[in-house]
């Protein structure tokens, strides 16, 4: 009964075990599903069913009937259109990071929109090339087909090495695009939560990084070889400065100029965007105007800038993937797969909780895996998703992927018939473009200042994933950083916080008693608390904190007193020891023995339980006892065990905890369990946990359970405030109030 009292509330129950709580309540025993009955379900077909996965497979289904034309498709294609003007853009910039000619990142922003249209459940996000995986399939181009050196230091067969090098984009691409495939077809969406926030905001800031030292051979026109390897980018760094002397001034002061006016007019659009009714295209109008004047200032011709060159019209014919490819490149393709999918899953999240609608983590597998198998089989890149550009998806006011397909068709035209408008646009300014979309992952250096207040594990993923993606590459950094990652986790459940508890204010609240000042323990109990799983990794550290939180080790308490005893016994049996009613008295001289000729070849028995049945009187092992009979004092009766926070325990943390739990037993002292989780009892039950010395009786549904039943049973005299007092009725029922301690309708507790 819960009885409200303004601000207060009165509880009057029983004092619960959980076995008494079970009986008197009827808990029931449900029928758990096992893996068979889970594949049987899964498996079952029904119309409803068919339907369901029909429309999970291809969601389109589901949206575009219920499309407001009137309401939404003048939004989407104002969306549609400034977005395809960014993915055009993008697409050959980012087509440099790749290390192949720009007009390939054209077919990576078409192709994969098309496919998302169709299977992407996300509204919001546009598909297509992003920096850190053009970097990551660039890495893999340059490992497997590097530049080709003359004597005197100029390329030569540069066209190809730009044949083989799209082919390997396209292979690589192509395998990312099965592995994401399979992942979401056997429902593994779930993987990206072993990516965390910490781990995706370093390793993109890595990768920013990394963006910045590989452009700056289009920004200076320097000759650098690609080193996609440990260390590579202090290499390339090292080849940049050494030809520094080479660079080119026209490209530097474009390259300048352009990168300025993007990060000004970009911070406009950040700080305005309320009110301005869309952001400023600044890399169009940019583009244009460098294009322009590149053309009429003749460029190319008078200061030998490197220029974009023909671009291809029209599409190429579908080509199969290289097998050999295949073969070098596993390592590069699970990685791609895993950050595009973790990157575009992670923006559509924004989205789809800013907007409210449901989110399919695998169907999006399959969508980003299917349009990376298309786009390869096109000479595409991989593609995901940047939040600069579904930013704008958003900002302007798109509702559907119909604005995907208008930006799509935006850059068909540009492929079909204008492509040729961009053939004097300097490389220069394409890199200061890649370079000026970068902003909001550099700025994410801020965050090590907060995550260091937060969580400083965190912090150190944040720093460990940075470190390793920049001087050990984005693939072996990735890997590294999940490691690490996945250490800490390990670390952090390894060492968990252990805490004695103690009764705050005489309510039923227990803290950590280092907390407070207004606290109570009860004389003889200790309540400990462990704030994690209990595993084979951490058992042996909650042992530990146990026997630190209790005093002594029960172990050696129990064999102190087996010694004792056989002392005793030996004693009793030469007569130099005199039985009264009080105590033993010692008749004959001190006589030191050793441990070892007692033990006499029988350590083992010092460990089972003490036996005072053939003792003609009962040992206060806490009493005086005679001098040569030494036994450390306990003065604690019972142990109480909050595993609320523990989920699990596994065979190896069972075996040492039904061990150590059988010391306390073995040396009379209590041992209660409280407020463990559903099913934890059974399963202790099904591990054949329990005996005569460990019952099902020792767990108790809270802390303030087992500490009532406690005093009630060892009737501690010695507490004023908690001395139980026996009155008509039942003695269990006790009255919680919350602001004056604990009393008892039966008795005053």
């Amino acid at each position: 009964m819960v009885e409200p009292v303004g601000n207060h509330y009165v509880v009057a129950r029983s004092v619960y075990s959980e076995k008494l709580f079970d009986e008197e309540h009827e808990k029931l025993h449900r029928y758990h599903k096992t893996f068979w009955d889970h594949l049987k379900l899964y498996f079952r077909c029904s119309p409803q069913r068919i339907k369901k996965i029909v429309l999970g497979l291809l969601p389109i289904a589901s949206w575009l009937p219920a499309y407001r034309f009137k309401e939404w498709i003048l939004s989407d294609i104002v969306s549609g259109i400034n977005t395809g003007l960014v993915s055009v853009l993008q697409g050959l910039a980012f087509a440099l990071l790749v290390n192949i000619p720009p007009g390939y990142g054209l077919y990576a922003a078409f192709f994969p929109v098309l496919v998302y249209f169709i299977f992407g459940t996300s509204r919001h996000i546009s598909v297509g090339p992003f920096p850190v995986l053009s970097l990551m399939v660039g890495g893999a181009v340059v490992r497997l087909v590097p530049d080709d050196f003359s004597e005197n230091g100029t390329l030569v067969n540069i066209s190809k090495i730009d044949e083989e090098r799209v082919m390997v984009a396209a292979s690589v691409t192509f395998l990312a695009g099965i592995f994401q495939l399979l992942l979401g077809i056997l429902q593994f969406g779930f993987i990206v939560i072993y990516l965390s926030q910490s781990l995706i905001s370093g390793f993109t800031t890595a990768a920013a990084i990394h963006v910045v030292v590989s452009q700056l051979k289009f920004m200076f026109q320097l000759t650098v070889p690609g080193f996609n390897k440990p260390f590579g980018i202090i290499y390339t760094l090292e080849s940049v400065f050494s030809q520094i002397t080479k660079t080119n001034i026209a490209d530097l002061v474009t390259s300048l100029i352009v990168l300025l006016i993007v990060f000004v007019v970009k911070e406009v659009n950040d700080r305005y965007k309320a009110k301005l009714p869309t952001p400023i295209p600044i890399e169009l109008l940019v583009t244009v105007l460098a294009a322009l004047i590149s053309y009429f200032a003749k460029f190319e011709e008078k200061f030998n800038v490197a220029v974009v060159g023909k671009l291809e019209e029209g599409f190429q014919s579908p080509v199969a993937p290289d097998i050999n490819v295949f073969q070098r490149c596993i390592g590069d393709s699970i990685s791609i797969a895993i950050v595009g999918f973790a990157v575009g899953f992670s923006v559509a999240k924004v989205y789809s909780i800013k907007h409210d609608y449901p989110l399919d983590g695998n169907q999006e597998l399959i969508a980003f895996g299917l349009g990376n198998i298309v786009g390869g089989s096109f000479k595409g890149f991989a593609s995901s998703t940047a939040l600069s550009r579904s930013g704008v998806q958003e900002s302007t006011g798109g509702k559907t992927q119909i604005a995907g397909i208008i930006s799509a068709i935006i850059v068909l035209i540009v492929i079909l018939a204008i492509g040729f408008l961009l053939q004097p646009l300097q490389k220069s300014v394409l890199a200061s473009l890649a370079l000026g979309n970068l902003k909001g992952m550099l700025m994410q250096f801020k965050e090590i200042g907060v995550l260091w207040r937060k969580d400083k594990y965190d912090c150190a993923i944040w720093v460990v994933t940075f470190l390793a993606a920049v001087f050990l590459g984005l693939d072996i950094g990735l890997a590294t950083a999940v490691a690490f990652q996945l250490l800490t986790v390990v670390f952090r459940s390894q060492f968990p916080s252990c805490t004695v508890l103690a009764n705050v204010g005489r309510s039923d609240i227990y803290k950590n008693r280092k907390d407070y000042t207004d606290i109570y323990e009860p004389e003889g109990v200790k309540i400990f608390r462990c704030s994690s799983p209990i595993f084979f990794a951490n058992v042996e550290f909650f042992q530990e904190k146990l026997i630190t939180a209790v005093g002594f080790s029960p172990l050696r308490v129990l064999r102190k007193r087996n010694k004792a005893l056989r002392k005793i016994r030996k004693m009793l049996k030469k007569g130099d020891l005199q039985v009264t009613p009080v105590c033993l008295i010692c008749m004959a001289n001190h006589t030191q023995e050793s441990d070892e000729e007692l033990d006499n070849n029988r350590i083992e028995e010092l460990d089972q339980p003490t036996d005072l049945t053939d003792l003609p009187v009962q040992i206060d092992w806490n009493a005086d006892l005679p001098p040569n009979i030494s036994v450390p004092r306990v003065d604690i009766h019972s142990v109480v065990l909050d595993f609320s926070a523990v989920s699990f325990l596994d065979v190896s943390a069972m075996r040492i905890l039904q061990k150590t739990l059988k010391e306390f037993v073995r040396i009379d002292i209590d041992i209660y369990i409280v407020a463990a989780h559903e099913g934890f009892v059974d399963k202790l039950e099904r591990s054949a946990f329990f005996d005569e010395e460990i019952k099902p009786s020792m767990f108790f549904l809270t802390i303030h359970d087992a500490v009532l039943h406690i005093l009630l049973k060892k009737d501690i005299a010695s507490s004023p405030k908690l001395k139980p007092t026996e009155e008509k009725g039942s003695n269990n029922h006790c009255v919680i109030n919350t602001s004056g301690g604990l009393r008892s309708r039966e008795n005053t507790v």
